[in-house]
C-alpha cells in the first residue's frame, strides 16, 4: 500500500497491510536539542526531514492562521487582545487574512497535492475552532466570563470565523481534496470540558453546522484536536458531524476502548502514552498491547498522545519506533482476520 492508500484503508475501517507510522505533531524543541547531541544529525531541523530520517510516513500539515502579520500580540500567553465589541471592531482589520493573496502557500499546496495524488503523502490542515479563536482574542480567563458577560461578542467572532473558514475551504477545494483536517479546539482539561453542553450548543454548535457540511461535501474528514479528557464532549462534537478526535491524552484518563465502545464510527489519532517512552521495552510493549485490539479494528491511528517530551532519549525513541513497526504489522494481520468476521463498522470510502 502507498502512504495514502494505507491511511484511507485504516480511516475507513477497511483491511490494511500495517498501521501508518505517524507523528501527528512535531517534536518539542527541547527534545530535538537533546537528540542532536545524542545522534540525530544536527542539520535535521525540518519536521518532514526528521520524519524521513526515522522512516515515518509523511503526513503534511498546514495550520492556516487567523491573524494577519499586523495583528497586535498579547502582553503574555493567554492575555486578552480585546474585551468589548468596540475593541473587536478595531482589531478586525488585522484578522482573517485574504486567502487569494497567499500565493506562496498555494504554490506549496499544489506541489503537495501532486504528491498526495501519487500516494506519497497524506494531506491535512488545521483551522482554529469556535472555542479556541475567541479565547485567543479575549484571553483565557476572560473568555470563560464572556459566555455570560459578552454573548453577542462571542457570537459575532464565531460568525466571522465561520465565514472565513468557508472562504478558506473554497480555495483549498480548488486545488485538491485533503484527506482530513483538524479544528484546533483545546476545549477540555484533565477533568473534562471547560464549558457546559448548553454553552456548547449555544456558542459553538451553530458555527460547526455551517462549516462541517462544506468539508464533507469535499470528502474531507473533520477531526477535533483537543487536549485533556474529551470523553464527554466527544458526543457533543459527534452531534455536529465531527468524525474524529485526537490526541486522546492518556494522562487525562482517556481510554480508547471505552471511547470506541461509545463511538463505534468515530476515528481517532494518538493515545500512545508519552510517559511510557523512557521506561524501557517492557512498559512500552504493555502500552502497545493495550492499544492493539482497538487499532486492529480500524479507524484508529496509533501515535504519541502529544509531542514526545525531552525526557525521552534518542535511543528511547528508536526503541519506540522499532516496537511501533512490530505492532503496526501485527495490527495489519489482525485487521484482515477481523474483516472475515465482519467485526468492524463499515464506512464508504
Amino acid at each position: 500500500m502507498t502512504t495514502r492508500e494505507r491511511f484511507q484503508a485504516v480511516i475507513h475501517f477497511q483491511p490494511f497491510d500495517r498501521l501508518p507510522l505517524v507523528e501527528w505533531a512535531g517534536w518539542w524543541d527541547k527534545t530535538l536539542t537533546r537528540w542532536h547531541v545524542e545522534g540525530l544529525p544536527e542539520a535535521l531541523t525540518d519536521r518532514y526531514a526528521i520524519c524521513r530520517h526515522f522512516g515515518l510516513d509523511l503526513y503534511w500539515q498546514d495550520w492556516i492562521g487567523t491573524r494577519r502579520p499586523t495583528c497586535p500580540q498579547p502582553a503574555s500567553h493567554g492575555a486578552p487582545l480585546i474585551s468589548t465589541m468596540s475593541d473587536y471592531e478595531k482589531i478586525r482589520p488585522h484578522l482573517f487574512p485574504d486567502v487569494e493573496t497567499q500565493s506562496e502557500r498555494w504554490k506549496l499546496w499544489m506541489e503537495w497535492a501532486r504528491r498526495q495524488q501519487q500516494g506519497e503523502a497524506v494531506l491535512w490542515f488545521t483551522l482554529e475552532g469556535f472555542f479556541w479563536f475567541p479565547r485567543v482574542l479575549l484571553g483565557i480567563e476572560p473568555h470563560l466570563y464572556a459566555f455570560y458577560d459578552e454573548p453577542d461578542l462571542v457570537h459575532r467572532i464565531n460568525a466571522d470565523l465561520a465565514a472565513w473558514h468557508l472562504s478558506v475551504l473554497e480555495k483549498i477545494g480548488s486545488i485538491c481534496a485533503p484527506d482530513f483536517m483538524t479544528f484546533a479546539e483545546d476545549l477540555s482539561y484533565n477533568k473534562g470540558s471547560m464549558i457546559s453542553k448548553d454553552q456548547f450548543d449555544e456558542f459553538l454548535k451553530p458555527y460547526y453546522a455551517r462549516v462541517i457540511p462544506a468539508l464533507k461535501k469535499r470528502g474531507i474528514i473533520p477531526f477535533i484536536d483537543s487536549d485533556g479528557d474529551i470523553t464527554v464532549p466527544a458526543a457533543w462534537f459527534e452531534e455536529t458531524g465531527v468524525e474524529g478526535i485526537l490526541p486522546l491524552e492518556r494522562q487525562a484518563g482517556v481510554d480508547i476502548a471505552g471511547v470506541r465502545a461509545e463511538h463505534p464510527r468515530m476515528r481517532f489519532i494518538g493515545h500512545f502514552d508519552k510517559m511510557t517512552m523512557n521506561q524501557g521495552e517492557v512498559v512500552m510493549r504493555a502500552e502497545f498491547e493495550r492499544l492493539l485490539p482497538t487499532a486492529a479494528k480500524g479507524g484508529f491511528l496509533i501515535s504519541c498522545d502529544h509531542q514526545t517530551p525531552p525526557g525521552v532519549s534518542y535511543r528511547d525513541y528508536q526503541l519506540y519506533l522499532s516496537l511501533f513497526r512490530e505492532y503496526a504489522a501485527q495490527a495489519g494481520r489482525l485487521s484482515k482476520c477481523r474483516l472475515a468476521t465482519n467485526d468492524t463498522p463499515q464506512t464508504s470510502v
